[in-house]
This record gives C-alpha cells, structure tokens and sequence, in this order.
C-alpha cells in the first residue's frame, strides 16, 4: 500500500496530520537542503515525540514523495493554455521558478514518475498540451525529452548556487581566480574549440541560458508532431 492510499490514523494528542507534517518538512528542506529533513527534526518541529510520525509515514522516502507532491501545486498553472508550445513552456519556466524556491526539489526530479495527485496533474497537463498532435508515443517520448532538458538545466543551475554558498565566490569571481589555470591551458593549444567558445562565445545568465534551451527542444519536437490518421 502506497502512501497515497494509506489512511492517517486518528487524531490524539498533540494533534497531528500529514499536511502539518509535510509543512514543517518542507520548511526544514527550505532552510537547510534534504539533509536538514529527518522524522525526528520534523517531530521537534511539531512538538512531537518522533514514533508518532510513523502512524503517518513510514520512512523519510515517503516524506520526500509527499514533499515533492506538495510544492507541485506551484508547478501548475491556474488554467492550461490552449497552444502546445506555451503549455509545455509554462510547465517548465514554473518548474523552475518552484526549484529557486525549494532548491532541493532539484535533487528529487526525474527518476520514477511522481505518483501523488499533484504530479499526475503536473504529468496529465503535459500529455494534454500535445494530445491529437501526434501518435501517443511521439507524445510521451516528446515529453520525456521536453521534462529531461529542463530537469538538467535545473539541476546544473542549482549547483551552480550551491557552489556559490559553499565557495563565497561569485560566478564572477570564480571566472577571474580560474582564469591563469584556463588562460595557461589554452595557450597549449589543445582546445582550439573551447579557445573559441572562451574569447568568442557571450556569456549569458542562467534564465536566459534556460530559456534559449528550452525554445531549442520544442523547435526540435515541433518536427515530430504529425497529427494521427482519424
């Protein structure tokens, strides 16, 4: 029996459920990563003694799914927009927009589909923006490859300001302490590619870098949309 379909037991005191619960997880996730969320943590958040989360959850996998399950609600838009393309790209754009809030939610994408009532509404939304335009499985491969690039750039992304925290040291900053080591490699010669994309290539920030992307991959699956035979 899956979290999903497991009943809270009844209420005792200090009363508890899985929304509070998941509240104080998700608080404790925004504050200090994954790492900061554990059934005892979220208990002490809650003024409860830690077995007393087991009559909700079982394990801290479950928590995740239910965390996850929960800040999808931002993922999704009021109402779907009537075009594919402008579907698929909000899904995305607010994808991310939720990830720069819940920066953890990146170490939780992708993987096994999200089976909570949020991320059937999140994967539902998808396949509909593209339902008619093509056979199902030109759908579900075109949204396998429109979630997949999003969920990389997400994630690179928030490496990036993980390093950042971790380092003190801007993207700027780490550019110019890195820049003798590349200058020295490159003068070797042997990456006239990379030389090129170094001098040459415009340094872009990472919405815009995200953005350009993402109107790449649906370029890329316009070209396979061929409605069915009726």
């Amino acid at each position: 029996m899956t979290v999903w379909d497991r009943p809270e037991p009844p209420l005792r005191p200090v009363p508890l459920d899985r929304e509070r619960i998941v509240a104080a997880a998700i608080a404790l996730a925004d504050e200090g990563g994954l790492e900061a969320v554990s059934l005892r943590k979220v208990a002490a958040r809650l003024n409860a003694g830690p077995m007393r989360l087991y009559g909700y959850i079982s394990t801290k996998e479950e928590l995740f799914d239910l965390m996850v399950d929960e800040v999808q609600t931002e993922i999704l838009p009021e109402e779907q927009p009537g075009d594919w393309r402008e579907a698929l790209r909000t899904l995305a754009l607010r994808t991310r927009q939720t990830a720069l809030r819940h920066e953890w939610l990146a170490d939780l994408l992708g993987g096994r589909p999200a089976l909570g009532p949020n991320g059937l509404a999140v994967t539902e939304a998808k396949l509909a923006a593209l339902d008619g335009l093509a056979d199902i499985d030109t759908v579900m491969r075109a949204v396998e490859t429109v979630s997949a690039y999003f969920t990389g750039a997400i994630r690179r992304e928030m490496a990036n300001l993980r390093a950042e925290r971790v380092t003190g040291l801007s993207k700027r900053d780490w550019q110019r302490a890195s820049g003798p080591h590349v200058t020295k490699m490159l003068a070797t010669g042997r990456f006239p590619a990379l030389a090129k994309a170094v001098h040459d290539g415009t340094d872009v920030d990472a919405e815009t870098s995200f953005t350009t992307g993402l109107e790449w991959v649906l370029d890329a699956v316009a070209t396979r949309l061929t409605p069915p035979p009726a």
